[in-house]
């Protein structure tokens, strides 16, 4: 009998150990996606299913807690989600307007029926809650940087990131092949995300143009449950003071036939709809009225590659005719300034894997440096309107 009670006592600890460690917690972010002059979405990841919102208020001085604050869930056609990965857009927020945020998650302990059992709560601190800011359309100046090719070399970001301080930013611009391949969830945090949290994304915008290597492995179909979560597409226009920015997406770089794919990809046809979205692009008044117009592509347009041949032909005649400022791209490892052609008919400069772009705008100017990791300036240009 004694033997029976103490296995008894061994098993109710080892039930007790599993249930502490499956207690819910955050396990990544938060971070900001696709911030605008009047919403921003929310990102965050969990450890177990839950249901998730966002408590909001402006940075206005009265405490986070003097009134009830609104709750806003992730959802889906009016029914709260339940998962790991959350995502909640705010919507109705105020131009160049402070904000304050809380993330919750609740787990989902049981189902029987149409009754739920709630559990524990994880949330971010409620003394120091992170903040952001809205876009502002006629904001005067404008600072940005973009990193590319980091291929899960988040040690190297972190390295670019004592060059251009991120939260000395309006906005921030991951262009493209962040990771090698996704094949899991570790390939987005380990990869990059957890450094970029850490560095700026909690409170700074941040808006990722997908590259080719995005498209790849397994997990790539994941790629927007992440970024551009709540967005229709992973192509979109940012407007930011004197800026317009048209985020492009660029596929990728071998034709949809080819061995490596294994018939599984169908990005000729993308870039067709995408070149359909752009000419509407174009005419938005975000793009037309802005003092600067630049374009993000991952891979430049190029007659080298099917991919790049592909941006050559759909997208650029379109840019070509919108007055366009200067497209900002990767992809080739190496930094590269070109000048205009009767083909490409504005500049297009390219970050290595090695370097950060820093953006200025102001007095009419729009200044470009291109700096190594060492800090030295390695390539640059200007811009005057």
């Amino acid at each position: 009998m004694k033997k029976y009670y103490v296995l008894l006592i061994i098993l109710l600890i080892a039930s007790n150990n599993i249930s502490a460690q499956e207690r819910i917690s955050i396990t990544h972010g938060p971070y900001l996606q696709n911030v605008d002059t009047n919403e921003a979405t929310v990102v965050w990841t969990t450890n177990v299913n839950a249901i998730s919102w966002v408590e909001i208020a402006p940075d206005d001085g009265t405490h986070f807690y003097l009134i009830e604050r609104p709750k806003i869930f992730s959802s889906e056609n009016g029914v709260k989600s339940e998962d790991t990965v959350h995502a909640v857009k705010l919507r109705g927020l105020k131009p160049n307007t402070r904000y304050r945020y809380r993330i919750f998650s609740q787990e989902v302990t049981s189902r029987q029926g149409h009754f739920i059992t709630y559990g524990r709560i994880a949330s971010t601190t409620a003394y120091t809650p992170n903040t952001f800011t809205t876009l502002n359309a006629d904001a005067t100046t404008l600072k940005f940087c973009m990193v590319n090719d980091i291929h899960g070399r988040s040690d190297v970001m972190v390295q670019m990131f004592k060059i251009v301080d991120p939260m000395k930013q309006d906005l921030v611009f991951f262009n493209g092949d962040m990771v090698s391949s996704f094949t899991n969830e570790d390939d987005v945090f380990n990869g990059f995300m957890d450094a970029g949290v850490k560095a700026f994304a909690q409170k700074i915008p941040m808006y990722y143009c997908r590259g080719n290597h995005e498209t790849r492995g397994v997990f790539a179909t994941s790629f927007q449950r992440y970024f551009s979560p709540l967005n229709p597409e992973l192509y979109f226009i940012v407007r930011h003071g004197p800026v317009c920015f048209l985020v492009l997406d660029c596929g990728e770089d071998k034709p949809d036939s080819d061995i490596e794919y294994s018939g599984i990809t169908d990005y000729d046809y993308y870039r067709t709809l995408e070149a359909e979205w752009l000419r509407t692009a174009v005419k938005d008044k975000r793009f037309t009225e802005a003092q600067f117009k630049i374009v993000i592509c991952h891979m430049p347009p190029a007659r080298d590659w099917h991919g790049e041949a592909e941006i050559l032909d759909k997208f650029v005649p379109i840019l070509n005719d919108a007055d366009v400022d200067v497209m900002l791209c990767g992809h080739l490892h190496r930094t590269i300034n070109r000048a205009p052609t009767d083909n490409i008919k504005f500049p297009v400069l390219i970050n290595s894997n090695n370097s950060v772009l820093s953006g200025i705008v102001e007095n009419g100017k729009l200044t470009l440096d291109i700096f190594d990791l060492e800090g030295k300036r390695t390539e640059g240009k200007i811009i005057e309107k």
